[in-house]
């Protein structure tokens, strides 16, 4: 099979576009001049008139969860609320509407107490309000603290007796009672609750996340979704999705946090670079700490806001650094989700200390997210060439917020993606969808404006760390394939590169940056096939 698209403003990387591209079996053989591609292409070849529009690589999430995705867009969506009044309303509709049985677990996800009319964290007694014969488990927006109503704690024997274990809180009432807060490490015996599911719903559930990813011009995930009691489940989940004409193509950030799982899984042969173009399995996933707005991201020094925590350890540092050497013995790479400055640290330490020693990083090992820094913390990633995988959308929550949580000097010099660019370090973009939405276009935005997507301030976040249009759309493309060893046949639309590739709604490139947010995915391409398209 063979299509040429022509009529287009094709990138091909910074400062060069083409008028027309020929794909063949997935595989981009000419780019160029519409006789220059013609000349190229097969006698029987399908055409596409682009009619002008933009084409860019296929967007390459570097990290989400796209079973989470799925199961998101099913469940409860509280994202839109703006007070504790509305989530339990919400959520009466959706019992009423879906009329689950007594019992069932009832859950939703992304709500954020900063939001709310009331300015606190929702409670048992709130979700009580909803119902009293449902368990009901609410996810905060960060997917690092939960509530849960009272009984879900009594289904999960919880008690004023249960002690949190290492890594988690379970938060308490005046009277010392827990009041159905969970956060980090603790939140497992809640979630315990959840049935676990079978292949064929999680099958169903990742063509959900999948379908979500074509229309927002997504063509690559490298997402945290084999973890825990389920990942095999799981995994023959995705072995399925992989092996019938799937949209998107996969890179698994595997998550354990304990040594005798990981070996397990090493044993089952699922080491990193294995697996297909479709289904590939990647990097340890390591969680260090929590989250700035459930204030559990681990600091170096107390909370501007909240001076009896440093937020919570999820880690020791003895257990990250066995955890590295266990992966890195194994030619795993490793990537950690660090959020506060001390998580950094710790993270960039265990690096560090399993460097092969000349300032390379062969297995390309990365922190997540990055976002509280000092200047000092950001120049340490040149010196083992350890990659940044953020996400830009966060500003339009988190600048709202970091100034309060850490203090308007470190606030200042965090979210450092201009001076990470400008430092060469490998920086990549995600969504952490379905923390955010996995939307590229309001993240470039994000990493452009440094605004939130209300347009504030005005002059941007500390606009000194801005990024223009083209470094933020690489970051999103050959930056994202670079995480994953694939930079020489994914994220560049150039003769021998997959045929993944994006047609826009308007020219990303020329159109006001205030407008970048409103793009939309025309159509979106994946190994030469069409997996979504608005004028089909």
């Amino acid at each position: 099979m063979a299509t040429l698209i022509h009529n287009a403003r094709i990138y091909v990387e910074r400062g060069v576009f083409a008028e027309a591209l020929l794909e063949v079996d997935g595989i981009i053989r000419a780019v160029g001049t519409l006789a220059e591609v013609e000349a190229a292409a097969p006698a029987c070849v399908t055409r596409r008139d682009a009619k002008g529009r933009t084409i860019v690589p296929g967007f390459n999430d570097s990290h989400q969860h796209l079973l989470n995705t799925g199961i998101a867009l099913a469940d409860i969506r509280l994202g839109d609320c703006r007070s504790i009044a509305e989530v339990q309303d919400v959520a009466r509709r959706w019992i009423a509407e879906n009329n689950p049985a007594p019992g069932t677990v009832i859950h939703g996800m992304r709500w954020n107490q900063d939001y709310f009319a009331e300015g606190r964290l929702l409670t048992a007694a709130d979700l009580d309000e909803i119902s009293t014969e449902h368990p009901i488990i609410f996810d905060r927006a960060c997917g690092h603290l939960l509530t849960c109503n009272t009984l879900a704690m009594q289904m999960a024997g919880i008690t004023r007796d249960s002690v949190a274990p290492e890594g988690g809180t379970i938060e308490r009432d005046a009277d010392g009672n827990p009041n159905g807060v969970f956060t980090e490490n603790a939140r497992q015996a809640v979630r315990s609750l959840m049935a676990s599911r079978s292949v064929e719903e999680t099958v169903r559930l990742i063509r959900t996340g999948m379908a979500h990813a074509a229309q927002c011009g997504v063509t690559s995930v490298q997402t945290c979704d084999l973890r825990g009691r389920d990942w095999e489940t799981t995994l023959e989940a995705y072995n399925q999705v992989a092996a019938d004409q799937p949209l998107t193509r996969v890179w698994h950030q595997s998550s354990f946090q304990e040594p005798e799982g990981y070996r397990r899984f090493l044993e089952r042969g699922c080491v990193m670079g294995s697996g297909t173009p479709f289904n590939r399995f990647g990097p340890l996933k390591l969680f260090i700490d929590g989250s700035l707005g459930a204030r559990t991201a681990l600091m170096r020094a107390p909370y501007a806001n909240d001076p009896s925590t440093c937020g919570v350890e999820v880690l020791t540092p003895a257990q990250i650094d066995e955890l590295v050497g266990l992966a890195n013995s194994h030619n795993c790479g490793v990537v950690a989700h660090a959020i506060g400055d001390l998580a950094i640290e710790r993270m960039l330490d265990a690096f560090d200390a399993h460097a092969p020693g000349d300032g390379t990083n062969p297995l390309r090992n990365g922190i997540v997210h990055v976002q509280i820094t000092d200047r000092a913390l950001v120049e340490r990633f040149t010196k083992n060439d350890i990659l940044a995988l953020v996400q830009p959308i966060f500003l339009h929550y988190d600048t709202q917020i970091v100034e309060d949580r850490v203090g308007a000097e470190l606030a200042g010099t965090s979210y450092a993606f201009g001076s990470m660019h400008r430092l060469g370090i490998h920086m990549s973009f995600g969504t952490d969808s379905p923390i955010e939405d996995m939307n590229p276009f309001e993240n470039i935005y994000c990493a452009v404006t440094r605004r939130t997507l209300q347009g504030k301030p005005e002059g941007g976040f500390h606009p000194e760390e801005c990024l223009d249009v083209e470094t933020a759309v690489d970051a999103y493309t050959i930056e994202s394939a670079y995480a994953t060893f694939e930079e020489n046949v994914k994220g560049r639309l150039m003769p021998g590169y997959y045929a993944d590739l994006v047609i826009l709604s308007d020219d990303i490139f020329t159109v006001p940056h205030d407008a970048i947010k409103s793009i939309r995915a025309v159509a979106t391409m994946v190994d030469g096939r069409w997996v979504h398209d608005t004028e089909a």
